[in-house]
């Protein structure tokens, strides 16, 4: 007999639920022990309880490692975030430009300092890694698009090629008997309707 499935709600009874998070959390390690030896993978789980006790794995490396490797790879994510809402609070693109040009205009560019240079790098840098962003998004959008008019013209054409063989199937078998005319349009009409739906 199989088992009952269980429906994922807060568990009321407190012995139940400290029961249930302890056998859960064994088995949530001992999956992530097992990711770790099947597929060679750096493995570090972190489990707060509800009376804020830790519970910890790693595999492999070190704990602190992984987590210092964890706060590199996405501290960079963090700074593009950081970078994109600045390019966002700073104006528009075009505002920007209209900023760039009164910057360096010939009897502008000896009062310019440095700082400001700098800072209007920062600026053009922001607003570049925001379109490029934006680019990239739409452009996933496009291939996802694509992929499904792709999977519909694959289901069509499928159709269409049965719809076909079964077509000269009729004609086949309308060759091999003796058929009076008559009949062979009653033939063809009954493979032309289903081809009609």
């Amino acid at each position: 007999m199989g088992r009952k499935k269980l429906e994922i709600k807060p568990i009321e009874n407190k012995s139940s639920r400290q029961v249930t998070f302890s056998k859960r959390r064994n088995g949530l390690i001992e999956k992530a022990r097992q990711l770790s030896v099947l597929c060679d993978a750096s493995v570090a789980l972190l489990v707060v309880s509800a009376s804020r006790k830790l519970y910890s794995f790693s595999s492999g490396d070190n704990l602190v490692k992984i987590l210092d490797r964890y706060g590199k790879q996405h501290g960079d994510d963090l700074k593009a975030l950081d970078r994109q809402s600045k390019a966002l609070d700073s104006g528009s693109h075009h505002e920007l430009l209209e900023l760039v040009e009164s910057k360096l205009e010939e009897s502008n560019v000896d009062n310019v300092s440095v700082g400001s240079l700098v800072q209007l790098e920062e600026h053009l840098e922001n607003a570049l890694s925001v379109t490029r962003a934006r680019k990239t998004e739409l452009m996933l959008k496009l291939v996802e698009n694509l992929k499904e008019k792709e999977k519909l013209l694959e289901e069509e054409n499928h159709v269409l090629a049965s719809q076909m063989e079964k077509s000269n199937l009729v004609r086949a078998e309308a060759d091999n008997m003796e058929v009076s005319p008559g009949q062979i349009s009653d033939i063809n009409l009954l493979v032309t309707l289903p081809l009609l739906n």
